[in-house]
């Protein structure tokens, strides 16, 4: 015969956080919203409107190339690897700051 399971052990209600807490994460939260914002704004404009805008944009030069091209070829790499650097290092001192204010 097969043994009967022992109880599962009682469930404990979620614990809601505090205002204080609630009000930290809030901010938080609004910080790392407003950080993706900015950062998908400016990987919009590196990858879009310089492609769309190329033949406006022609007459500006940066290290002897017209900047379309300059975006194309290599540019628009750069500002992507940098936008994931910057919200790398941002986002840590985010959380970082965070959880020092969590734990007092």
């Amino acid at each position: 015969m097969d043994k009967p399971s022992p109880p599962a052990p009682p469930l404990r209600p979620a614990r809601t956080p505090g205002p204080e807490l609630q009000a930290r994460l809030d901010t938080h939260w609004r910080k790392t919203r407003r950080l993706t914002a900015i950062l998908l704004l400016v990987w919009l404009l590196t990858g879009f409107l310089t492609v769309f805008y190329a033949r406006e944009l022609l007459h500006l030069n940066l290290f002897g190339w017209p900047l379309p091209f300059y975006m194309a070829a290599q540019g628009a790499s750069l500002v992507y690897l940098a936008i994931i650097a910057f919200y790398a290092w941002r986002m840590r001192r985010l959380d970082r700051a965070f959880h020092v204010e969590e734990k007092t």
